[in-house]
């Protein structure tokens, strides 16, 4: 089982989908009403226009890369904004900020075990 679909709503669909184009998601679909984007193993980022689903604040979701430290330069270089690289016993990661507000962290892989704990974390210092 895996997660299909993650839904977010957006003041600026433009806006947003010329973001999630730049952070490097894949287009699938795009009209007046919907922006859908494919990440690896095929879910799929759903944009609608709307108020903002979580405005100033932690996304509902996170994004996983294999290079940290080279997304993280990447997005630098693209002028995206990512926060310092930061981490704990288990984990590494860095946060980006979406055109709605919402405080995306991109993280590096970690173990089940310290999920858990580690979103807690991030979540907090996310926001910082």
């Amino acid at each position: 089982m895996w997660v299909g679909h993650v839904l977010v709503t957006y003041r600026d669909l433009d806006l947003s989908s010329g973001f999630w184009t730049e952070v490097g998601l894949r287009p699938v679909e795009r009209n007046d009403n919907v922006a859908i984007f494919e990440l690896r193993g095929g879910t799929h980022l759903i944009l609608v226009p709307g108020a903002a689903s979580n405005g100033e604040g932690p996304a509902s979701f996170d994004l996983m890369v294999e290079d940290l430290d080279a997304e993280h330069e990447r997005l630098e270089g693209k002028g995206l904004g990512p926060s310092p690289i930061d981490q704990n016993a288990d984990h590494r990661w860095f946060a980006i900020r979406d055109p709605g507000g919402n405080v995306v962290t991109v993280n590096n892989p970690l173990s089940l075990a310290s999920c858990s704990r580690a979103w807690g974390e991030i979540a907090a210092r996310a926001l910082r």
